[in-house]
């Protein structure tokens, strides 16, 4: 997958505004109702990364859960990374 431009970042991240720009990668935190609804995401998102093949870092703290993704092998963002970022918000709601 091609490594995407700088305009192409800008527009896709309008696409899942949640998502913050972070160095060679977008993140997000989410908020949850507490830890168990927390873990509860997180093993969705995990089952949406395996599905895709493509993981994102995951940080817990206690009820939030803030997910960063960035295709390794392409050394910066690509369309998968937006793709997935979207799957995730999707996972949330």
């Amino acid at each position: 997958m091609a490594k995407l431009t700088a305009d192409q970042i800008k527009d896709a991240l309008v696409k899942v505004p949640d998502w913050q720009r972070d160095g060679p990668a977008i993140r997000r935190t989410y908020a949850n109702k507490d830890f168990n609804a927390a873990i509860k995401f997180v093993n969705a998102v995990a089952k949406a990364a395996d599905a895709e093949d493509h993981h994102p870092d995951i940080e817990i703290q206690w009820n939030k859960v803030t997910l960063r993704l960035t295709t390794h092998s392409d050394s910066g963002l690509t369309e998968k990374d937006f793709a997935l970022a979207a799957k995730f918000d999707h996972l949330f709601k």
